[in-house]
């Protein structure tokens, strides 16, 4: 099953909201972002009323005309713990390829993130301790099943599914099958 049949679209309404918050704060017209983007103005135009269906290109484009990375363009604000599930997130498509890009979190200013690789079976949890203020963990599993997050409210996912959650609280990590895989990347403010 590829992203084009899980139903992915670009996120219009965010994408919109984006673009216009970013034009204004640059102190920009449509016509002189397009201009630096290389797109026609009735596409911005388009694009800033929720209508059109970007490709990543334009958006990228448009990003760097506006000075901004490609994720302020395209991720809506989240709350302290998200879940994605396999083909949900703001997913835009490439214009020349069988390619959808899916935002699951962008880099705060300053941030430090560590990666890792997790492999686990069922038994006991992995249960962890609050690390230090400000760390929040992101897990992405692989294969297998788990359930991931706050102590209090783990959520059970399966393969492609996506948690952040704030390690800065009592978390836990509980495999539901053998050979259970899952990417961690843990945030430092």
């Amino acid at each position: 099953m590829t992203d084009r049949d899980l139903g992915t679209k670009a996120p219009l309404d965010v994408i919109a909201a984006s673009l216009h918050r970013e034009r204004r704060r640059a102190g920009l017209s449509l016509a002189e972002v397009a201009r630096r983007a290389g797109v026609a103005k009735s596409t911005l135009s388009q694009l800033e009323a929720g209508t059109g269906n970007p490709s990543v290109e334009t958006l990228w484009a448009l990003g760097v005309a506006l000075d901004v990375p490609f994720a302020r363009l395209v991720e809506p604000a989240r709350p302290a713990v998200q879940v994605i599930r396999r083909g949900e997130g703001p997913a835009v498509a490439a214009e020349h390829a069988d390619y959808v890009t899916t935002l699951l979190a962008s880099c705060p200013p300053h941030a430090q993130r560590d990666l890792y690789l997790i492999t686990a079976h069922p038994g006991a949890p992995r249960e962890s301790d609050p690390h230090m203020s400000g760390v929040t963990e992101h897990v992405i599993l692989a294969t297998g099943r788990a359930q991931v997050g706050v102590i209090e409210d783990p959520v059970e996912l399966g393969p492609g599914d996506y948690i952040a959650y704030p390690g800065d609280a009592p978390h836990v990590f509980r495999a539901l099958e053998p050979d259970t895989m899952a990417v961690m990347v843990s945030e430092h403010r």
